[in-house]
């Protein structure tokens, strides 16, 4: 049976159908035939285009065409309005090395060239412009490095199969399904597939170059001067570290690769809609304009404009100095070990439940947790690091009692409530005990802090917090 054959028989075995087969069928469909991922994303190209497999490969290379010749620009002639000649200085005889990795370094180049000729000529979009420069850099830096164009064309393959899938969940306004989400994602996965790794690498690569990506928005990018650089260039960056972490370690990845697509494209509008108005709230008054443009806008516009940026700029300032007079001293900058793995997770209500303890008198019968979605939805780490600390005053740091507390305190009879409560930030701690209950009601914050909102007895409840370390804010 030949490799078509076989792909062809899975994919009806599977009840699936060439021509709307995710990420995850792909790789699914490559490691049971015991094929490279690209050779299914062809395979299946070859299927709805009626094409043979060499002009597939010939197709998918010619589709670069004007993009490549962008990029040209980018990287000789062309100037941007963001990027300045960036492209040029990087591309050129002599240029300063961005990373000691010769092929990396030639992406990362010609990446950032293809956004200068983005600006000089346009770019032919796939999610958008941004993964686009992505996709035209790592195309020409193979051109140059490898012999090979039939492999070319398969790691192209690959990469615009997901492209062509972000592009989809593209609704609106964000990077996060563009230049630094797509980029990523299909970064990650040209990576794996140049170095012959397995399809189940893929899958991990992918899923963890799109995490730091979710949510990320245009706006900054689009707009304002060099920001652009290290959102297309930073997604080429995530794609090899994911590649690596996915083929050389052991690292486990449990999310699917079409659940994580998914949930991008899911938060990708209520990010256009929730954070891009703040991003413009605050870099407003760093957009490039068009002094053509603004002969034609008012002059109370104009005014009114320029009034709203004066005021940015004096609360982002004031915004900072007051950060930086709470910041901690650099010779102390460090809050205590938190066990299990995040501050903000499991430290904050960890030390709302140690001042529950310290505030509760005789024996303990029973603890309370009331937790916030966020915080519920994680309590397989943090319900541990609270009971620790609300039956015994454990620290965050205890990592022994940590992993034992949970036989502990079932052996010794505690009753545990655990409960979800729709209050943002909340964490809510009762420690029920035989002479006197304590209870403490406080607002999640990172680094182990926490705002104290309510108490059994709100005095003692910061004289305690004081007493142990514990660092409460407003």
């Amino acid at each position: 049976m030949s490799m078509m054959e076989k792909i062809n028989q899975i994919i009806a075995e599977n009840g699936l159908t060439a021509g709307n087969l995710t990420i995850g069928d792909c790789i699914a469909i490559a490691n049971q035939a015991q094929v490279r991922v690209s050779d299914v994303v062809v395979a299946e190209a070859m299927i709805t285009s009626n094409m043979t497999q060499s002009e597939v490969y010939s197709a998918v290379l010619a589709s670069f065409s004007h993009n490549l010749y962008a990029m040209e620009i980018g990287t000789t002639t062309g100037s941007s309005f963001l990027m300045g000649t960036a492209g040029r200085e990087l591309a050129q005889e002599g240029a300063p090395q961005l990373v000691a990795d010769k092929f990396l370094n030639k992406i990362l180049a010609y990446t950032l060239g293809a956004q200068v000729g983005n600006h000089s000529v346009g770019l032919q979009p796939c999610a958008g412009t941004g993964d686009s420069c992505t996709y035209a850099g790592f195309v020409r830096a193979m051109l140059e490095e490898l012999d090979d164009k039939e492999t070319v064309a398969r790691v192209a393959a690959v990469m615009l199969k997901i492209g062509t899938i972000f592009r989809v969940g593209k609704t609106s306004t964000g990077c996060n399904m563009e230049g630094f989400g797509a980029g990523a994602a299909a970064s990650a996965a040209a990576f794996v597939e140049l170095a012959g790794g397995k399809p189940a690498d893929m899958a991990k690569a992918i899923v963890l170059a799109i995490s730091p990506t979710i949510a990320n928005p245009c706006t900054p990018r689009v707009m304002v001067a060099g920001l652009c650089a290290t959102h297309i260039g930073g997604g080429v960056m995530i794609g090899k570290l994911a590649a690596q972490l996915a083929m050389f370690t052991s690292i486990p990845v449990t999310v699917p690769v079409d659940v994580m697509i998914a949930m991008a494209a899911a938060v990708h509008p209520i990010s256009a809609k929730q954070v891009v108005p703040v991003v413009i709230q605050y870099m407003e008054p760093f957009f490039k304009t068009n002094m053509a443009v603004e002969t034609y806008i008012g002059e109370d516009v104009q005014a009114e404009e320029k009034a709203r940026i004066d005021e940015t700029i004096k609360q982002a300032l004031g915004e900072a100095r007051d950060m930086a007079s709470k910041a901690n001293p650099i010779v102390k900058p460090f809050g205590e070990a938190v066990v299990g793995g995040s501050s903000q997770a499991v430290g904050s209500p960890t030390n709302t439940a140690r001042i529950a303890h310290y505030l509760s008198r005789g024996k303990i019968t029973k603890v309370k947790i009331e937790l916030y979605p966020e915080l519920f939805a994680r309590r397989g780490i943090n319900v541990p690091g609270i009971l620790m600390a609300a039956v015994y005053g454990a620290g965050t740091d205890n990592s022994q009692l940590y992993r034992e507390v949970m036989n502990k305190v079932a052996s010794e009879g505690i009753e545990v409530e655990i409960l979800q409560v729709d209050i943002p930030q909340m964490q809510r701690i009762t420690v029920i005990a035989a002479e006197n209950t304590g209870m403490v009601e406080a607002l999640n914050r990172g680094g182990g802090r926490l705002v104290l909102k309510s108490a059994s007895d709100k005095e003692e409840a910061y004289r305690v917090a004081k007493k142990l370390g514990i660092e409460t804010v407003e």
